[in-house]
């Protein structure tokens, strides 16, 4: 199936996957501007009490400043945004979301942690659509049935909550029964591995790590320098710091005065969203990153991150016509 055509415009079939705590405006922009989509989960935009709605802020801002770039660049226009919810029962906030949403009719929403037909009705509503993360088949179909427009496999080596199945039997798996949008996370890093995604049977590929270590993102400098510093074996699968399973660094586990290879278990009962959520506080920076940050080896600007990607995915189609024409 043809993609939405709100696709058209990207100069990379790359999604910049939303960053929780580190997106913002200033990074989603400069990605729309280089031409991927840019996200960041609404929960990014936090509020104290007595403060204006934040999220509406932000919206306000990326949509009018992409307006002012796409009227002076016709010919190039910026990708277009996307905005994640997390539907988890946590999330006090998510009703309210959803109509700030709706309200800025936001293009592309991605939902997390959940299945939800009214999200999905919310976004067709305002003429959006909506793309799913799941981390199975089973998971894959639910999305679907109850109304997501695609999917985002999320599959082993992704950077924070993350799957344990390969890519490559994940897509496959899918594609046996959808033909819909189809997105791969884990470990992409460079421009192969964007056409590797490609070559699997997945539309696009769904990129978080490498854009942490970029100046607009709202990161720690320490967390910046340890992607650029740090490859696969520095990444640890853990359940205990959210109850769901992810990929951690293991450097920043060390340093809170754990043993990033004895760590216990937790369950998805301790996973918690809504404002009052409390974690200890050796907990605050530990940082999650994707296997695929070895490739990461400085931090630049988003657009220098997007021209070094375009040109090696450009590369790796040369390669390969070479090999099937070979």
């Amino acid at each position: 199936m043809a993609l939405p055509a709100l696709f058209d415009t990207l100069r990379l079939p790359v999604v910049g996957s939303p960053l929780f705590i580190i997106s913002n405006p200033d990074l989603v922009i400069a990605q729309c501007k280089a031409g991927i989509i840019g996200s960041f989960p609404a929960l990014n935009a936090r509020e104290a009490e007595g403060d204006p709605i934040m999220l509406e802020l932000w919206l306000q801002r990326i949509t009018e400043e992409l307006d002012r770039y796409n009227q002076a660049n016709p010919d190039t226009p910026a990708a277009p945004y996307a905005v994640n919810q997390i539907v988890h029962r946590s999330n006090t906030r998510l009703e309210r979301d959803i109509e700030i949403c709706h309200k800025w009719k936001v293009p592309v929403w991605i939902t997390s942690l959940g299945a939800r037909v009214e999200v999905n009705e919310a976004a067709h509503a305002c003429g959006g659509i909506t793309l799913h993360d799941i981390i199975n088949n089973t998971f894959a179909k639910k999305a679907i049935e109850k109304g997501a427009d695609g999917l985002i496999a999320v599959a082993a080596g992704a950077g924070g909550h993350a799957g344990a199945q390969s890519p490559l039997a994940l897509i496959s798996e899918i594609r046996e029964w959808f033909d819909g949008p189809l997105l791969l996370s884990g470990a992409i890093a460079n421009g192969s591995s964007i056409l590797a995604a490609q070559a699997m049977g997945a539309d696009l590929a769904y990129i978080g790590s490498p854009f942490i270590a970029t100046a607009e993102a709202g990161a720690d400098p320490d967390y910046k320098r340890m992607i650029t510093e740090c490859g696969a074996e520095d990444i640890v699968y853990s359940s205990l710091f959210t109850g769901v399973w992810g990929n951690y660094l293991k450097p920043s586990i060390a340093r809170a005065g754990m043993d990033p290879d004895n760590l216990p278990e937790s369950d998805p009962s301790a996973m918690n969203f809504g404002a009052n959520r409390e974690k200890p506080k050796s907990w605050k920076e530990i940082w999650g990153a994707g296997q695929g940050i070895g490739a990461i080896k400085q931090v630049q600007p988003a657009a220098e991150l997007v021209a070094r990607l375009a040109q090696e995915y450009d590369a790796a189609k040369a390669r390969m016509r070479g090999v099937i024409d070979g």
